[in-house]
């Protein structure tokens, strides 16, 4: 849609939109920041604006047809407005996108940093040549951040991209190769966010375990940068926690493993990626490890904490999974022991390997198998938090909820269990010691104060 616009036509608002995952919403944050830098007023999404940003997620077809329906929301709430599609949406169907009315600005990754620059030249001249190619070697992308929406846990972007090339990922595709952020960035972000009171720091990219692999050239097994960044933000001042995003089995070395125990922040919740318990599905998904090798990690990992969380994800219903394959995983599942599964029903991507293999499992027996290890993520979980009984705990009061008229005071240990004291008074950002008495419901246990 072209618009008639001069510089003295002043755009005033600017709403945004997040779909996806957590290095999106701190994307979101960075540009937000770039709006307001230029005069911008920031607005819900919901209100009227004269710029819509969307930025978009492509991890599935639902996250497509997702995005394409927020960008088209955007017009109907102003169709005087500029909509622009960004991220990793807009960089995989660029030229579709560019050919939608309801659509102005398509703005590819490693391209956000300019999208003031992006939006004056098209005001200026029309101009949306916006998307490059990230297939090519790239330096990692800055983005500073003003505010973040979470009030006692930050999120720090610390690398993007990813080089592994998983049958049924389109990521690599749309993110490009792994790119690192400097250490001298990410601790002056940290240092400023802890000055902020933000107390606990969660470190997050788009495949977290190849941090610095791009600095050596060398593998991740071999890959101390991760472990390196880790230590020097639990020297800072005033940070009580620093907690870590999804990563690959490969990393967790005895080294690694010893290195993260010997620190004083550290939360041992180690969010290990699985995807499948079966060694044949696994190497279909191209994944770079044996269930032997996983199981391996998953003892190291508790040979230097005491009961750590480590959770995972599960996709079921993989192009040729058996009935005995898929028992195989569930069977390895019961082995691991995990403190909380996220499962997943396979979904066919456009433009990946997977979605042409063939053998691709009905939906009624990805649903039936879906159900099944639900039934046991959830036995699992439970069992898990009933180890926390009678235990002290160190609560990070996150927010104040009522239930049956009682307020608590909730949040989170350090390994993930979300936790509840009564109180009338609101203690957002504190930390408490408190006692786990019992379950307060399926997903929280009540505590007694101890301070």
């Amino acid at each position: 849609m072209e618009i008639q616009m001069n510089r003295d036509d002043k755009l005033k608002t600017a709403a945004f939109l997040t779909l996806g995952c957590k290095v999106n919403s701190y994307e979101t944050e960075g540009i937000k920041k770039l709006f307001e830098e230029d005069g911008f007023q920031v607005v819900e999404f919901h209100e009227k604006a004269d710029v819509y940003v969307v930025n978009t997620c492509t991890v599935t077809n639902i996250a497509d047809r997702k995005s394409r329906q927020m960008l088209h929301k955007a017009r109907k709430m102003n169709e005087d407005a500029i909509v622009m599609a960004v991220g990793c949406y807009a960089q995989a169907a660029g030229e579709q996108l560019k050919e939608d009315e309801a659509i102005d600005i398509v703005v590819g990754n490693n391209r956000k940093k300019d999208i003031i620059k992006i939006l004056k030249a098209y005001i200026d001249d029309n101009t949306i040549d916006s998307i490059i190619d990230v297939s090519k070697p790239l330096a990692y992308e800055e983005l500073e951040i003003a505010d973040i929406s979470e009030k006692t846990r930050a999120y720090i972007k610390i690398q993007d991209g990813c080089n592994q090339f998983c049958s049924y990922c389109i990521i690599p595709y749309a993110r490009g190769r792994v790119r690192s952020r400097g250490t001298e960035s990410i601790m002056k972000e940290a240092k400023h966010l802890v000055d902020r009171g933000y107390k606990e720091i969660v470190l997050t990219g788009i495949h977290l375990s190849s941090y610095g692999i791009d600095i050596d050239n060398i593998s991740i097994s071999e890959n101390h940068h991760l472990l390196d960044l880790i230590t020097e933000l639990d020297a800072l001042e005033g940070l009580e926690r620093i907690r870590l995003g999804s990563l690959e089995p490969r990393i967790v070395t005895e080294d690694f493993v010893k290195g993260l125990a010997a620190l004083r922040t550290f939360c041992p919740h180690f969010h290990l990626s699985l995807q499948s318990g079966c060694d044949r599905t696994l190497e279909r998904m191209n994944r770079k490890y044996t269930t032997g090798e996983y199981y391996e990690k998953c003892c190291l990992i508790r040979r230097y904490f005491e009961n750590p969380a480590i959770t995972t994800d599960v996709i079921v219903g993989f192009p040729g999974e058996t009935e005995e394959e898929f028992q195989q995983t569930k069977e390895f599942l019961q082995k691991i022991d995990f403190s909380q599964m996220h499962i997943f029903k396979f979904s066919p991507r456009k433009g990946t390997k997977a979605a042409l293999m063939p053998e691709q499992v009905k939906e009624e027996m990805k649903a039936e198998r879906s159900n099944i290890l639900l039934s046991l993520e959830e036995e699992m979980a439970k069992n898990y938090r009933k180890l926390f009984i009678g235990r002290t705990e160190r609560l990070l009061v996150e927010e104040e909820v009522e239930i049956d008229g009682i307020k608590y005071q909730t949040g989170h240990n350090e390994r993930y269990l979300k936790l509840a004291v009564k109180s009338e008074e609101n203690l957002a950002n504190n930390i408490l010691f408190v006692a786990v008495k019992e379950f307060l419901n399926k997903e929280m246990m009540i505590c007694e104060s101890m301070d």
